[in-house]
């Protein structure tokens, strides 16, 4: 460590580099070269705070020395002088990162007033940075990034019930990071040794949901060929999340009701209970109080399930966040996409501000994948994200990704009239239509913007894709789906 800061003087002209640091080293460490080679020398084998390095020096380029001490690890405040003094010198030399530009012949004040101003800056930056830092650790658990309001009492509410054995019941829409909180509870719960295990319960049938959560014995049906481990047995000791808690069918509520009750579970085909230590967390995007009024779910199990209840917003809740989520994902998927990390261009964040985000981070993360991809200059512009971001409302497609319970209300939302002229629009229904016909057409146009594509279709639609498939049973629409391609009957969508 220096007591004092140290300046490296760079200049080919011996009075010059002598009388810079006669007139300095009272108030700065000072060290001098010649030329660049010496100059790199002492860059790369001291801490240099600042360097004043001249634009000529001899055969070197000043510029070439000045780019290569920016690209250290720790690069110096970098002030050029030259007898050569020009706007467009100055321009260049500053663009490619000098703090400031100064003309001989020197004024020896001035320099030193400009080196101390320089220095100032620099503590500054590291103070902004060393604050940056401080407040995502204070607001970050476990990966959960989330400065907004909304987000502090989330966030104290995992670190309270982690260490704890209560069971969670995370709600919140698609894509707020309901799996990411699990996790987050799991890690910070006392058991991260041990395992969590994963069920997404929309994605399976009631009889294979039932041999996955518990298990089954050889023969218990057709095509059991030997015995199995359930994922109750397999997270043993630790946490099991099950995704999509809504989706399950009664029977398998009533074993699992037992299982949290008294801790035991039964293999499908037999009655041999076995002992477990598991901590369940579970997660929805329904509304699980309403399905209990409308006799869809059990109360029993529901008050079980919700010991305590983490109910994450939407990102257009919590837009204060989205720069940081942003910055994050810039970072992570240039990593993974094998670029370098490009910050966002000064007009895409006021878009992406403006924009409602239904598909919340999920969609974001997605989003700026996309600009990372498609970046080809030193920031990730606008016209480098996804078009849609250009429609605050959200996706391009028309669709807010509402539940369909409440179909009358997402039709009533949808643009009033459609035309070859405008393809994302969506005619909106008649005030008569009932809500089957409203479904109806909220399903076709998911099916058609997401390619046919039922998984992606549910999402955009709020739901699960089982949900998706017994709705499109209901409506009478899977012979119609499977006779002719949806793209027939609507507009295609934007290019």
């Amino acid at each position: 460590m220096h007591d004092q800061a140290t300046v490296l003087i760079v200049d080919d002209e011996k009075h010059t580099r002598d009388g810079l640091r006669l007139s300095l080293e009272d108030d700065f460490d000072c060290y001098v070269a010649a030329n660049a080679a010496e100059a790199m020398e002492y860059l790369q084998n001291d801490h240099i705070d600042v360097m004043l390095t001249d634009l000529r020096l001899g055969e070197d380029d000043g510029m070439k020395l000045l780019d290569a001490a920016l690209a250290l690890p720790k690069p110096p405040v970098c002030i050029m002088m030259t007898a050569y003094g020009s706007v467009d010198t100055a321009v260049e030399a500053m663009r490619r990162g000098a703090y400031h530009f100064v003309t001989k012949p020197l004024n020896l004040d001035e320099v030193e007033l400009l080196i101390k101003r320089a220095l100032r800056s620099r503590s500054l930056e590291h103070e902004n940075v060393a604050l940056k830092q401080q407040v995502e650790r204070k607001f970050s658990i476990e990966g959960i990034l989330g400065q907004a309001e909304v987000m502090k009492p989330i966030l104290d509410t995992i670190q309270q019930v982690a260490p704890s054995r209560a069971t969670v019941l995370i709600e919140g829409e698609s894509g707020t990071g309901k799996e990411l909180v699990a996790r987050a509870i799991h890690n910070l719960s006392g058991r991260p040794k041990a395992s969590i295990v994963s069920v997404h319960c929309a994605a399976l049938s009631p009889q294979i949901l039932e041999s996955e959560l518990f298990g089954h014995e050889k023969g218990a049906f057709t095509g059991a060929q030997e015995r199995r481990i359930g994922r109750f047995e397999q997270a043993n000791g630790g946490t099991l999340f099950l995704d999509e808690i809504g989706e399950i069918d009664a029977s398998t509520q009533v074993k699992l009701l037992r299982a949290l009750g008294e801790q035991t579970i039964e293999r499908v085909g037999s009655s041999k209970p076995i002992q477990i230590n598991v901590r369940v967390i579970a997660a929805t995007n329904r509304d699980l109080a309403k399905m209990v009024e409308e006799g869809k779910f059990r109360e029993d199990l529901y008050w079980r399930l919700r010991v305590v209840t983490i109910k994450l917003p939407p990102l257009r809740a919590r837009k204060s966040d989205i720069s940081v989520l942003a910055d994050h994902f810039l970072k992570e998927l240039a990593k993974a996409n094998g670029k370098a990390y490009k910050p966002l261009g000064e007009d895409a964040l006021p878009a992406m501000m403006n924009y409602d985000w239904p598909g919340n981070i999920r969609e974001l993360r997605a989003a700026i994948e996309h600009g990372v991809v498609m970046s080809n200059s030193n920031r990730v512009m606008l016209k480098h994200l996804p078009s849609y971001l250009l429609n605050p409302h959200g996706l391009g497609f028309g669709l807010r990704a509402p539940s369909l319970i409440a179909a009358k209300d997402a039709a009533a939302a949808l643009p009033a009239t459609a035309s070859a002229d405008t393809p994302d629009a969506i005619a909106r229904p008649k005030s008569d239509l009932d809500v089957n016909e409203a479904e109806h057409q909220l399903i076709l146009t998911a099916l058609q913007r997401s390619g046919n594509n039922r998984t992606v279709a549910a999402e955009m639609l709020g739901m699960s894709r089982r949900t998706l498939q017994r709705k499109l049973k209901e409506l009478n629409m899977v012979r119609t789906h499977r006779r002719r391609s949806v793209t027939q009957a609507l507009p295609p969508p934007p290019a």
